[in-house]
């Protein structure tokens, strides 16, 4: 066979190998294959006969409003209402064929709700977004939040309702006693809109050394460590070496 090919010029010997190629994957697809597999119409009723085979699960949210209207109801005019209830509460078909024997799940792990609602940057702005950790950890999400009417997010009285995990450092640290507005201005709008508005840090020395300073005569200062501004930490500002939620005091 090599042979013969060079007695070809390389063009019609190339176009010779091409024909052949398709030739043999002709004849396997005419030949070889069974018509099962070729046939389209075939493979979907296959599938359709497959799936309808299948046990039926879902009742259909028209299967829920009838037994539980008044949550139907609030639920649809709420922000779930593209929500069907088995997205949360699973599989109905067998609560409806007996309710009082098949009791639909309740979903009260802290993993359910962060499934659509932890934070992700990908999802669209606006959308309800909160951290699992930090954001009431110990509480079931249907305690704060009623899921078939959720409403948009209250505004926190408490810097700790979302800086859980700094409150509780503060909490035991030399800095017990400040609020957090002593050291931040945070404007109203930082509370329904967190990381669009941020709040302020100290942006001086001299802000830290109205208490730290070694001529400080702020009342809460009396105790607290003194230092030489002029000479102690030169162009940084105070909290970038000193972490301020927990700041450590040599004795």
């Amino acid at each position: 066979m090599g042979k013969l090919f060079e007695k070809f010029p390389d063009p019609l010997a190339r176009l010779i190998v091409v024909v052949l190629a398709l030739l043999v994957v002709g004849v396997t697809v005419v030949v070889l294959i069974p018509k099962p597999m070729k046939a389209v119409e075939m493979q979907w009723a296959d599938a359709v006969k497959r799936e309808q085979g299948r046990p039926v699960k879902y009742a259909g949210f028209h299967a829920c409003a009838e037994c539980h209207d008044k949550l139907y109801e609030t639920k649809k005019k709420g922000y779930h209402r593209d929500l069907s209830c088995e997205t949360c509460h699973g599989p109905a078909k067998a609560h409806t064929g007996d309710p009082d024997k098949v009791k639909p799940a309740i979903p009260a792990e802290r993993t359910f709700c962060p499934q659509c609602h932890a934070y992700n940057p990908s999802r669209p702005r606006g959308f309800p977004q909160i951290n699992p950790l930090a954001h009431n950890p110990l509480k079931a999400c249907a305690s704060c939040h009623n899921p078939h009417d959720p409403k948009p997010p209250t505004t926190p009285k408490e810097c700790s309702a979302c800086h859980g995990e700094i409150a509780r450092i503060k909490a035991v640290s030399h800095h017990v006693q400040l609020e957090c507005a002593t050291c931040h201005t945070a404007p109203q709008k930082h509370r329904v809109s967190p990381r669009a508005i941020r709040p302020t840090k100290p942006q001086t020395r001299e802000f830290c050394g109205k208490c730290h300073g070694k001529d400080a005569k702020d009342k809460l200062a009396k105790n607290a460590p003194k230092i030489d501004l002029a000479e102690h930490g030169e162009k940084y500002v105070c909290w970038q070496c000193h972490y301020p939620h927990s700041p450590e005091v040599e004795q």
